[in-house]
């Protein structure tokens, strides 16, 4: 028998810490704050997104909500089977648009 069958499969909380590190990593502000003559503030994403205010929230809400859906995203996408969820996994496509 080799060492490998005599490991123990990986804990998924191992895989779910891993995916929350890489979601932290993967969605870290980037840049500064950029000020627009209308009352936009923007700063860039690690992931390409540029996060904003908006006319009922603030550029600190949208950095926590965007870095809130980036965590669960990565924890879902890793989470076992048959898991109870509040929301249906997997995401069918499109449902970020209403």
């Amino acid at each position: 028998m080799t060492s490998d069958e005599h490991s123990a499969p990986e804990a998924v909380s191992a895989q779910m810490r891993r995916a929350k590190v890489q979601a932290f990593t993967d969605h870290t502000t980037v840049g500064v704050v950029h000020s627009d003559p209308d009352g936009r503030v923007t700063i860039a994403c690690a992931c390409g997104m540029r996060l904003t205010n908006g006319p009922t929230w603030s550029l600190d809400e949208h950095i926590r909500l965007h870095r809130a859906e980036a965590r669960f995203l990565a924890l879902a996408a890793v989470a076992p089977d048959g898991i109870p969820r509040l929301v249906s996994w997997p995401l069918s496509a499109g449902s970020d648009e209403d």
